[in-house]
């Protein structure tokens, strides 16, 4: 009497969860994640620490912020930046994201684990979703230490503690899921750069700074336009979830996290498909 053996093809989520359980060990058990963790919360704080700076004539030296929620996020949506102050807040943490899964997807191309991996589990789409996942997370984890940090170093300079606190929680909780988006459009530019770790990380830097929606809002400011489009792109989203933010703020922030989040896994599962990943 034989034994019929059937094998069962895993479920998406099966897949998927299997695929995490990977990429989150391999997260919690990299240095990496510390580091920037660490860095996410020293950066604010030294900033907050200028508590001086020169004024646009370069003469008097005038403080920094004039309130401690300013380095988590601008009192009002500024898309044009004028000073280190109007750009430095929690977005910075969507740059130093971008260099953390750089390196963290690089690894799988140095180590040789994507051959690995590949070669035993062909749907590519779970490792682009995976990777988003994993790598918002961390840049989830990035946003509280930085706000943390960013809080400290802001009461330690002394400024005033004054804020509309739902508008601060709307702006902290827009900036977070935002970092779903970010991680999506990260993991899609190491796909597309995946044998120029330097390349990734230059253009994951460049991105992350949001040079191109500065200049964008540059032309458009002298234009009978109005600026509420940007908010339609992951930098213009970010710079939105601001100090005066409320609920439509954050259903902004939701709706283009997502949709960006299934643009470029989608792109980058395409990608995948039709190239040689090794």
């Amino acid at each position: 009497m034989t034994q019929e053996l059937r094998f069962r093809t895993p479920r998406f989520s099966e897949r998927l969860r299997g695929m995490l359980g990977v990429d989150f060990y391999r997260l919690f058990h990299t240095p990496m994640f510390y580091i920037f963790l660490t860095i996410a919360a020293i950066i604010p704080a030294m900033v907050s620490a200028m508590t001086t700076m020169p004024d646009q004539n370069g003469n008097t030296m005038e403080p920094l912020y004039s309130n401690v929620w300013q380095i988590i996020a601008a009192s009002e949506p500024l898309y044009v930046i004028n000073t280190i102050a109007d750009y430095a807040n929690m977005n910075m943490v969507f740059i130093f994201g971008g260099i953390m899964v750089s390196i963290f997807i690089g690894h799988d191309y140095k180590s040789g684990y994507v051959k690995q991996l590949f070669t035993t589990h062909a749907k590519k789409q779970d490792y682009m979703m995976s990777k988003s996942i994993v790598c918002a997370f961390a840049m989830v984890c990035m946003c509280i230490t930085y706000f943390i940090g960013g809080t400290v170093g802001g009461m330690l300079a002394g400024y005033s503690m004054e804020v509309n606190v739902v508008s601060l929680v709307l702006a902290v909780m827009g900036k977070m899921i935002m970092s779903l988006g970010w991680a999506s459009l990260y993991t899609f530019l190491n796909i597309v750069f995946r044998r120029y770790f330097g390349i990734s990380i230059a253009s994951s830097f460049f991105f992350g700074t949001g040079i191109l929606i500065i200049g964008v809002a540059a032309v458009v400011e002298s234009l009978p336009l109005p600026t509420t489009f940007l908010n339609l792109f992951l930098y213009g989203s970010s710079v939105n979830a601001c100090l005066t933010s409320d609920a439509g703020t954050l259903i902004t922030c939701v709706l283009v996290s997502v949709v960006w989040a299934v643009f470029y896994n989608l792109l980058g599962t395409l990608i995948l498909n039709k190239s040689d990943v090794y």
